[in-house]
């Protein structure tokens, strides 16, 4: 488990969703930390949900309920997904 700071965690699930939804086209500076992840925002949909679900259960070794209604939440953008995994390695 990494004891990483906020600021950290928030530029490593940028360097995640890059990664594992293969936009080579944005960078980490292009992704605000409360700019919304989907639709309007970064324009990312389910199937890009799924991929980085599945991405950050392996990376941070948690579990992601799917079918959890806050799940969405969580997913909102990169801060409320910070907030996520932190609370989920430290529970």
């Amino acid at each position: 488990m990494s004891d990483l700071q906020p600021n950290s965690l928030m530029l490593e699930i940028k360097e995640l969703i890059i990664e594992a939804l293969g936009l080579e086209d944005i960078s980490v500076d292009d992704i605000g930390d409360e700019q919304t992840l989907f639709g309007e925002g970064l324009g990312l949909d389910s199937v890009d949900a799924l991929e980085l679900g599945l991405a950050i259960q392996k990376k941070y070794g948690i579990k992601i309920d799917a079918d959890a209604k806050d799940t969405r939440n969580h997913f909102t953008n990169v801060a409320s997904l910070a907030a996520f995994v932190t609370a989920k390695q430290a529970a």
